[in-house]
């Protein structure tokens, strides 16, 4: 059976998309009307056109994708414009991943439930107590941190989120944001490192640059990423934080995590690593490192992008008789 890979048109699609050819894979990607720009690059051998995202869920859909034996590469939108209910009950096309983690990444409960039982090093979470230092504000879900904002209070926290209700209150950490690349694979048992990223945030990343006497609110939303490489006596609690994360997913659900997914951190001067969110699928982060990291290059001594490993994984699992391990 000849197998294609498919996934939405946004996020890391170009990654995917490229991956899957590099790895001869037949390529299919699900897009807006209004992003044409897909064409320009050569990486789907077809493009379906839909008014809205979220038309993927339609029956017919559906059944044209399975007919056409597709794997589909989730991603932040999937989260964005796919409900969790209908993708964990409803969606019948094959998934490269764990379907049933996203709902941990996108409840900042459920999230911090699966960091603190890793044993690892998370902020405080404030909920009733009195806020004694400064905090970040995150709402619930895939917002490529649009929607955040920092405070000092309770009184104006409550003003700026109105009548919300999901969000979290959370330490704000001072130190250097990264965000680590991981990628497990179910039929090597192995727990790989392939890049690390620091997002480029509009507009907090321009507030060193503004003119003095000027004032601005902070806004943490993702323009953009690039590459970054941590110091190398670091990297031994780099694994050890991966590996705890990972063990505590397969008491989460049986398969735990498959694939892709990202550890984001502070770095701190003593130095120390304080992990605030996790991702269950690939990230945008992994864009820069088309076609390797520092990272991948050494694991793999040729050229491994993210979007070339998830679809080197499948393309071992078809030949193992084994995809049943790496989907949902």
């Amino acid at each position: 059976m000849e197998y294609t890979i498919g996934t939405i048109g946004s996020h890391s699609a170009l990654n995917i998309l490229n991956g899957a050819k590099e790895e001869g894979f037949k390529t299919l990607l699900l897009c807006e009307k209004k992003r044409r720009f897909y064409e320009r690059f050569n990486v789907a051998d077809e493009i379906i056109y839909l008014e809205t995202l979220r038309d993927i869920g339609n029956k017919e859909m559906q059944e044209k994708l399975i007919e056409k034996n597709v794997i589909m590469i989730p991603h932040g939108s999937y989260i964005s414009y796919l409900s969790l209910g209908f993708l964990e009950r409803e969606f019948k096309v094959p998934i490269f991943g764990n379907k049933f983690l996203f709902r941990w990444e996108s409840d900042r409960t459920l999230e911090r439930e699966w960091l603190k039982n890793s044993g690892i090093r998370i902020p405080k979470i404030f909920e009733d107590e009195e806020i004694d230092r400064e905090v970040i504000v995150k709402f619930h879900g895939a917002k490529g941190g649009k929607g955040y904002f920092f405070a000092k209070n309770r009184e104006e926290i409550l003003k700026r989120v109105g009548n919300e209700k999901n969000y979290q209150i959370q330490e704000y950490i001072k130190g250097v944001a990264m965000y680590f690349h991981f990628f497990y694979s179910p039929l090597e048992k192995e727990n790989i490192l392939m890049s690390i990223d620091r997002r480029y945030e509009s507009n907090v990343d321009f507030l060193g640059r503004m003119p003095k006497g000027f004032e601005i609110e902070p806004s943490y939303v993702v323009v953009g990423n690039f590459p970054i490489v941590i110091r190398e006596s670091l990297l031994e609690k780099v694994f050890e934080i991966g590996d705890s994360v990972l063990r505590e997913s397969k008491k989460i659900h049986e398969k735990g995590l498959i694939g892709p997914y990202c550890l984001e951190t502070i770095v701190t001067d003593e130095p120390d690593i304080v992990t605030f969110e996790i991702s269950a699928r690939i990230v945008a982060g992994t864009n820069p490192f088309v076609p390797y990291s520092p990272y991948s290059y050494i694991k793999y001594r040729k050229k491994m992008s993210m979007g070339r490993r998830i679809a080197m994984e499948i393309k071992n699992a078809i030949e193992r008789d084994r995809l049943e391990d790496v989907i949902t």
